[in-house]
């Protein structure tokens, strides 16, 4: 299991990806799920990565030896596509590609072959964007209304982002609320790990910021405590149910 995060906001672009690998409660391992590809002042480009990991790993191997989208063109990878949609459309080639190249063995052996991947970045003199490159090589790309897109263990992160981050947030906003999205997926399922890989790239400046949490990062421990404590404090503050309150007070009366 693992669990990835991609947030669009006006002032720029957060991604973050955990690094633990489960095959079983005997087996879990770490592995980078965050691959950056960067040029400076050229291109910024962060591709995080969730499911099989030989169909994930298979296929950025494939983009970078260079993907031939059309017959008779050139191979392309992610350091010499024109534009951030043609980086999506080269991982979702090559994603398909291993998919239906590897399916047949490991699906005999009842693996699962499915895998996602997030993209985002910019290329200089394009438009920020963020991706989610499905396993049959489709893709969707981030919009305002809802400015970020998960793959991996989404559940338990979502209802952070959906009812804190805006398009207008900051970019601190964004990691802040990526982070303890983070935290409580830790919490609910430990297929979910530190350290987390980090990008962070700020609108048109074409230079990434690229950071490792570890588990006991002072900010991140501190994080997760204040929105612990906060959840009581709030939970305490709630109102109780007034149809329960006469039947209590009569109890403790009488």
């Amino acid at each position: 299991m693992t669990y990835c995060v991609g947030m669009l906001v006006e002032e720029g672009l957060a991604m973050i990806a955990d690094t633990r690998t489960n095959a079983g409660v005997d087996n879990i391992s770490s592995y980078r799920k965050m691959h950056i590809f960067e040029k400076v002042g050229e291109r910024v480009l962060g591709v995080c990565t969730a499911g099989n990991l030989s169909v994930t790993q298979t296929a950025l191997a494939m983009v970078r030896e260079g993907v031939h989208l059309n017959v008779g063109e050139p191979a392309e990878t992610l350091e010499t596509a024109p534009s951030l949609f043609r980086c999506a459309q080269l991982l979702g080639h090559a994603l398909r590609s291993v998919r239906m190249a590897i399916a047949p063995g490991l699906q005999a052996d009842s693996l699962n072959t499915s895998a996602s991947m997030l993209l985002g970045g910019q290329l200089a003199g394009g438009e920020m964007g963020l991706y989610l490159i499905y396993s049959q090589g489709n893709f969707i790309e981030v919009g305002r209304d809802t400015p970020y897109l998960q793959i991996g263990e989404l559940k338990y992160g979502k209802p952070i982002l959906e009812s804190g981050l805006e398009y207008d947030s900051s970019l601190s906003e964004a990691v802040k609320l990526g982070l303890i999205s983070f935290s409580t997926t830790m919490r609910s399922n430990v297929g979910v790990g530190a350290p987390f890989d980090m990008l962070t790239l700020r609108r048109d400046a074409i230079v990434g910021d690229e950071r490792r949490i570890e588990a006991d990062d002072p900010y991140f421990v501190d994080l997760h405590d204040q929105w612990t404590r906060a959840q009581v404090h709030a939970r305490r503050a709630m109102p109780e149910p007034p149809w329960m309150i006469g039947p209590r007070l009569a109890a403790q009366n009488g």
